[in-house]
C-alpha cells in the first residue's frame, strides 16, 4: 500500500457535492437511506437582482430534495436548503441557482443521473435495479437515464465517423401479433476488420423491408454513404436491392453464416420430405432420419467414430439417397469456407454453385431451389473469399445481446424506448464511460 497523506473527513468532497455547487452541513442515516443536509455554495452575485441590479434581502429558505448517487448501494438523498431573496427596489423574488446540482424540476442530481447511466451501459444493470438503488420510481429513473443517454451518447453524430463496413440483418423485438414485430439492425463491422475492437450497433429502424433500409441510407449524408466499402447481409433480396441503389460503389457480401444456413435448411427440408414419404408421419425418436438430424449438421471433420457409423448406416439405405446427396452439398460448402487458402476456397465454392445450378435431378427439389438462390447471389457469395473476415457473425452476436436485454427487461412495448435501450446496450459506448476501457 502506497503512503498516503490523510486529512480531516470532508463529507462534501467524499460525496462529490463540490462538483454540484453544494456544501454538506449535516447528515442523517436512516435504516433504508442516508440523507445529506446541504446548502448552496454562495456566490457574490446571489443577493443582487437580475432585473434592476439592486441588492435584495433574504426572504426565506426553501428545500429541494434530490436523489443522489448511492454509496455502498445505500440510497442517498440530498436535502438542499435554498435561500430566497426579495428585491427592495422592484419587489422581484428569486432563489439561489441550483442548476449545477440538477436541472429544473429534476428529481435526480446530475451525479445520480451519471451514475445511473454508467450502471446501465457499463454494468448492464436493469432500470429496476437502478431505481431501487436511487430510491425513486421506475419511470423517474428510466426517463432520466434515456434523456441523458440520448443527449451525451446517441445524439453524438461523431459516432458515425470512420464507418467503412456495415452489416444489416433483421431482428425480432417482440413476439406478439399486434403491430410489426421486426426491425432492421445496422451494425458497424469496421472495428472487427481493423482489429480495433468489437462490432457495435449503429442504428435500428422499424420493419424489415427494402424501403426500411433504403430510407435509413437516404437519411445519412452522401459523404458518409460514399465511404462505405462493404455491406454484409443475409439472403434477403430487399437489403441487396437497397444496397445496390444507395451504395453503388460498396461490395455486397452474403456472409458464410447465412449461406451455410440456406444449405442447412435445404438439408432439413429434404430429410423431412423423405421421412414423410417413407413413413407417412413426422420424425419420431426411433426413426433413423430423425435421430441423425443433429449429426447431419456436423462438419465432416468434426464427426466422432460413433457419428461416422451412424451416417454410414443411414446412407446404406437406398431410400435415403436424396438426403445423402443434399448432405454432400452441405459438407462441400462448409469445406470451402474452412479451407485455409481463400483462393482455393473460392474455387471450391464456385464448383459447388455450378454443380447445384444445373443438371440437378427433378426429385431433389430442395437442391434445385438452393441452386437458384446461389446462382442469383453468386457474386455476393464469392465476394467473401476476396474479403476475408467479412461476416454477419458479429451482427448475430449483437442480436443475442439484444435478446438478453429484452429478457432482463421482461419485454418492451414501446419501440422508441427499445431502440434507445438497445443503442445504450450495444452501441459501443462503454469506453466513453469506463475510465479503464479508454
Amino acid at each position: 500500500m502506497r503512503d498516503a497523506t490523510f486529512a480531516a473527513p470532508d463529507l462534501t468532497t467524499f460525496a462529490r457535492l463540490d462538483e454540484l455547487g453544494l456544501v454538506a452541513v449535516g447528515q442523517h442515516v436512516e435504516p433504508d437511506r442516508a440523507v445529506l443536509d446541504c446548502r448552496v455554495a454562495g456566490r457574490q452575485d446571489d443577493p443582487f437582482c437580475r432585473r434592476c441590479g439592486a441588492e435584495g434581502v433574504i426572504r426565506d429558505t426553501v428545500t429541494r430534495r434530490l436523489a443522489h448517487e448511492p454509496f455502498g448501494w445505500r440510497p442517498t438523498t440530498l436535502l438542499i436548503r435554498v435561500r430566497r431573496y426579495r428585491c427592495a427596489g422592484c419587489s422581484r423574488v428569486w432563489r439561489q441557482d441550483t442548476t449545477k446540482a440538477a436541472g429544473p424540476r429534476a428529481k435526480l442530481s446530475r451525479a445520480a443521473v451519471r451514475w445511473a447511466l454508467v450502471g446501465l451501459v457499463v454494468g448492464h444493470l436493469t432500470v429496476a435495479r437502478v431505481a431501487e438503488a436511487l430510491a425513486v420510481a421506475w419511470h423517474t429513473a428510466n426517463d432520466a437515464i434515456l434523456a441523458e443517454g440520448q443527449r451525451v451518447l446517441i445524439d453524438d453524430d461523431t459516432r458515425f465517423d470512420g464507418v467503412r463496413m456495415i452489416g444489416v440483418d433483421e431482428h425480432v423485438w417482440r413476439h406478439t401479433r399486434r403491430g410489426d414485430k421486426y426491425v432492421t439492425v445496422i451494425i458497424d463491422l469496421t472495428p472487427i476488420r481493423d482489429g480495433a475492437g468489437p462490432a457495435r450497433l449503429l442504428d435500428m429502424v422499424e420493419g424489415r423491408s427494402k424501403n426500411a433500409f433504403k430510407q435509413w441510407l437516404v437519411g445519412r449524408p452522401k459523404t458518409w454513404r460514399d465511404g462505405i466499402e462493404v455491406v454484409a447481409m443475409d439472403g434477403f433480396t430487399g437489403f441487396k436491392t437497397a444496397t445496390t441503389e444507395e451504395l453503388p460503389d460498396a461490395t455486397a457480401v452474403m456472409d458464410p453464416f447465412h449461406v451455410v444456413q440456406l444449405a442447412g435448411d435445404a438439408l432439413d427440408r429434404c430429410r423431412r420430405r423423405v421421412q414423410q414419404d417413407l413413413h407417412g408421419h413426422r420424425g419420431r425418436s426411433k426413426d433413423p432420419l430423425y435421430r441423425a438430424r443433429r449429426t447431419l449438421h456436423t462438419g465432416s471433420s468434426l464427426l466422432t467414430d460413433k457419428q461416422h457409423a451412424r451416417l454410414e448406416a443411414l446412407f446404406a439405405v437406398e431410400e435415403h439417397i436424396e438426403v445423402e446427396a443434399t448432405w454432400g452439398i452441405y459438407q462441400r460448402m462448409i469445406s470451402a469456407y474452412r479451407h485455409p487458402d481463400k483462393a482455393r476456397g473460392r474455387e471450391l465454392m464456385t464448383a459447388v454453385i455450378n454443380s447445384v445450378s444445373k443438371s440437378v435431378p427433378a426429385a431433389l427439389v430442395e437442391l434445385r431451389r438452393l441452386g437458384r438462390t446461389l446462382t442469383k447471389r453468386a457474386t455476393d457469395v464469392l465476394a467473401y473469399f476476396d474479403l476475408p473476415g467479412t461476416s454477419n457473425g458479429p451482427t448475430e452476436a449483437i442480436n443475442g445481446r439484444l435478446e438478453h436485454l429484452r429478457g432482463s427487461a421482461l419485454g418492451f412495448r414501446n419501440l422508441a424506448h427499445y431502440i434507445a435501450r438497445s443503442l445504450l446496450e450495444a452501441g459501443g459506448f462503454r469506453p466513453l464511460l469506463h475510465l479503464h476501457l479508454r
